[in-house]
């Protein structure tokens, strides 16, 4: 595993046809969820062995998010801060928040240092194919960025993700028409609702975007069946 700093984020790169990132193959940059160690979903790449075009084995990215929780997430990290109280009454109540109406503020910020990082992955890996993704909150950053800026891709992976900055998402959805998207979400979750997940799912599929959806019944998991799809996914797009 490559671990180096890329426009002051800390990325990890594995895959690979050496295991550490090396070669010519496709890039899949996955984005963690909030709370979540930089390094936690590092181990799904060895679940999703996926060869590009040329033959050439894929290679993940997995950046780490720039804000430290401190010790009440016991070292976790975040994209942006969450309102904790917020947070607690939807997991007292079990009625989970519907997002549309957020967009917060820190996300002009996070896309400009993002959007730095993928362009330093971009010119280390010269990828194939460039697939974006992530679960939960980096599930909703990896559709930030996808609808906020021009940069090529081959796919979007959005594992139990959310419907955020309803306004400007849907508006910018159109630009992003015929964008293959694999989406799951857990029918039970008590954090992010499965009723805004096919929110999501239906505005992505009237902008005209090709959306593969996977409930799943589980709560805020990737579970093998998702991660099984989420292999054949990308061996699609990656060739």
């Amino acid at each position: 595993m490559q671990t180096f700093d890329a426009e002051g984020l800390t990325v990890r790169l594995v895959g690979g046809d050496d295991g550490e990132g090396g070669g010519g193959g496709p890039l899949v940059v996955f984005f963690h969820g909030f709370g979540a160690p930089g390094f936690d979903l590092v181990p799904l790449a060895d679940y999703l062995p996926v060869a590009g075009a040329t033959g050439g084995k894929a290679r993940f990215a997995f950046p780490e998010a720039p804000i430290d929780l401190g010790p009440m997430y016991g070292g976790g990290r975040a994209w942006w801060r969450l309102d904790p109280m917020k947070l607690q009454q939807a997991m007292l109540t079990g009625v989970p928040r519907d997002l549309r109406d957020e967009d917060p503020e820190a996300l002009p910020a996070l896309r400009e240092l993002v959007d730095g990082a993928l362009d330093h992955l971009v010119e280390r890996c010269a990828p194939s194919r460039l697939v974006l993704g992530g679960f939960s909150q980096g599930a909703m950053l990896a559709t930030e960025m996808a609808l906020s800026t021009e940069r090529p891709l081959d796919g979007l992976v959005l594992w139990s993700g959310a419907f955020l900055a309803g306004e400007r998402w849907t508006g910018a959805m159109p630009t992003r028409a015929g964008l293959k998207v694999l989406q799951s979400h857990g029918q039970v979750d008590p954090l992010l609702s499965f009723e805004g997940a096919e929110r999501l799912r239906d505005a992505l599929v009237n902008a005209g975007l090709e959306v593969g959806f996977h409930a799943f019944r589980g709560a805020h998991e990737i579970p093998p069946v998702v991660l099984k799809a989420t292999v054949d996914f990308l061996s699609a797009r990656l060739r």
